[in-house]
């Protein structure tokens, strides 16, 4: 018979370096959209900075690196599909399936 337990957890998600977020910066501060990303970016981070002084964790920061990173690499795919003139005009609104918000 086994010991292990019967419901485990997912490992978590290893932090990001400590230059991330500085790093991350730089990239926002050199793309196209810098003008509206950067400001956007210092709004999460500063908002993240309060939590974790406020929780003593760190965690809402290294989502903040993390959801970045994420816009950064996926943008290059984003603007393609944009410049590409794919017509999505046959979609479905999504409050028609599943109903308007309250």
């Amino acid at each position: 018979m086994s010991s292990q337990p019967l419901h485990q957890h997912p490992a978590p998600l290893p932090a990001p370096a400590p230059a991330a977020a500085a790093k991350l910066r730089v990239r926002i501060a050199a793309h196209a959209a810098a003008d509206r990303w950067l400001p956007a970016f210092e709004r999460d981070w500063g908002a993240a900075i309060e939590e974790s002084r406020a929780t003593f964790d760190l965690t809402a920061l290294h989502e903040v690196v993390r959801e970045w990173q994420g816009r950064l690499d996926t943008a290059p795919a984003v603007e393609a599909f944009t410049a590409s003139g794919y017509e999505d005009t046959d979609s479905v609104a999504l409050e028609d399936i599943i109903g308007a918000r309250r």
